[in-house]
Order: structure tokens, then sequence, then C-alpha cells
């Protein structure tokens, strides 16, 4: 299992950056255009809600189609939500996001705990790769907010 915690600050309220990150369709936009992200689910909704189903098809590696399907667990107004995947390329996914108030904005925390597939083979893919395709595509989250909001 990997564990990895990301952080950014952001000079916005908490109404403004919850209604931006709740929102399934802005997903999109923070996510590399490399990777092909496209939402698929047509009735998922504007916000986020417990219970919500979330599909998506991604291309992380040589452009190949994957079918990722999400749940989003648990959410608790302006304070976190949590999504799982059910299907999709990782044997577990579980990520947090978490906002806090602070005085000059808010504070995002994303914590993420996920296993590749494939055993001992999915572990030296995870050391090769995989764990560092993740930590890019956070870093061009934080870039891409960074523009969208400041710093």
């Amino acid at each position: 299992m990997q564990e990895l915690y990301f952080t950014q600050k952001l000079p916005v309220s908490l109404d403004e950056a919850w209604n931006f990150f709740s929102n399934p369709a802005n997903l999109r936009d923070i996510t590399p255009a490399h990777m092909g992200f496209i939402v698929t689910s047509k009735h998922h909704g504007e916000q986020m809600y417990a219970g919500q189903i979330i599909r998506y098809i991604v291309k992380p590696v040589l452009g190949i189609p994957l079918k990722w399907c999400t749940e989003i667990t648990h959410v608790v107004d302006k304070q976190y939500f949590v999504d799982e995947q059910r299907f999709g390329p990782y044997a577990f996914w579980h990520h947090q996001h978490r906002f806090t108030e602070t005085a000059d904005g808010v504070l995002m925390e994303d914590i993420l705990n996920y296993k590749v597939p494939l055993g001992f083979i999915g572990d030296i893919v995870n050391a090769l790769f995989v764990r560092n395709e993740v930590r890019k595509i956070f870093t061009y989250r934080n870039r891409i907010l960074t523009e969208r909001f400041g710093s």
C-alpha cells in the first residue's frame, strides 16, 4: 500500500474552494491533458454527495483508454469528501480531499492511499513509474490551481 500526502494553500473563501472541488465537472480542468481524462457518467450531478458514482475514461500510458469508476463514499460539507475506486486501474484507491479555512484562505490536503495490482510486479511498476506519475498529476494540479486562484 502506498500513501501520498499533498497540501496547497489557496487565497479563496472556503465556499469558493468547496464549490469548485465538489463539482465533478471541474476534475478535468485540473488533470493533465495528456491523460485524456473524460467524465463519461451523465447523471452524477453538479455537487458531490455520499453514494455518488462517477465514471471516467483516462489514458495514463501510451494513450490506451482505461475505464475508471469511483464512488464518493463520505462527504462532510465544506470539510472533506472521499473518493474510492470501484473499478479501474488500481487494486485499491482511497483519496481524501480535506479543506480547512485559514486566516488567509483555505488549506487543502489530499491524502491518497493506493495499491497497484499484480503483487510484487506491481510494486516494481509503482516504484519505477506509477508513484512518479501520480506525483506529477498533483504537481500539475498545484500549478493550475495557483494560476486559477492565486497563491
